[in-house]
């Protein structure tokens, strides 16, 4: 499965798109497959692969059940920030409630999502969300 990628990608150094660390010990490992140990790091790893166009890891960490055929990026949308408001995992099952801000052109709004997650063979996979 193939999707591509838009953005170049930071540097190993250089602070990651979710706000956690630097990209390289973040989300660069898990953009280039590593497991997420939690959750709510595959949330704050799609955050991240969706502020760098990156579908192939959209794709890849969702669900074959609710996953789209096609994942459709929006080039005019700016990725600003993310704040994780609260994430519990009960066995192979597990909630992210977050907030990304978002800017296409003069627009600028909010995404509130509560995503959910299962583990499917040992790995973390989204599976749909709330929006609210």
């Amino acid at each position: 499965m193939s999707f591509g990628v838009r953005s170049p990608r930071p540097a190993a150094s250089a602070p990651c798109p979710c706000g956690r660390a630097a990209f390289g010990e973040c989300c660069g490992p898990l953009l280039d497959g590593a497991a997420a140990p939690s959750a709510e790091r595959l949330m704050r790893s799609r955050y991240t692969a969706f502020a760098l166009g990156d579908a192939n890891h959209l794709a890849r960490t969702w669900h074959p059940r609710t996953r789209p055929d096609e994942v459709d990026l929006d080039d005019g949308t700016v990725w600003e920030g993310l704040v994780v408001e609260e994430a519990g995992e009960d066995g192979d099952a597990a909630t992210v409630t977050f907030r990304a801000s978002w800017r296409r052109g003069a627009e600028r709004g909010v995404l509130a999502e509560r995503s959910r997650f299962v583990r499917r063979g040992g790995r973390w996979v989204y599976v749909d969300g709330d929006v609210g």
